[in-house]
């Protein structure tokens, strides 16, 4: 029975670190709490450049391009929490 403890013991300590890899971690707000407002512009619009967001800005388009290609900036859930973290810390620090 002792056998079959550790293994079974040592069969999970070597697929739990697979299966936390598999999931995107959430950033920690402490991460952006030390970011710059250039910062988190940036890392705010890289998230909707990924995603084919087709920007305006002559700023937006001078850093990313104009992108424009699908799914045209529409986010998957953990991104849109993601860009609100965010926006949360550009309100917080007086960005814009």
């Amino acid at each position: 029975m002792k056998n079959i403890f550790i293994k079974f013991a040592v069969g999970v300590a070597v697929a739990l670190p697979l299966f936390t890899i598999s999931f995107p971690a959430k950033a920690e707000a402490s991460v952006y709490k030390y970011m710059s407002c250039y910062e988190l512009w940036y890392a705010r619009n890289k998230i909707f450049a990924d995603n084919g967001y087709c920007f305006e800005t002559r700023s937006a388009i001078r850093e990313f391009g104009r992108r424009c290609y699908p799914p045209y900036g529409r986010l998957s859930p953990y991104e849109k929490d993601e860009v609100d973290e965010i926006k949360y810390w550009e309100r917080r620090k007086g960005c814009r």
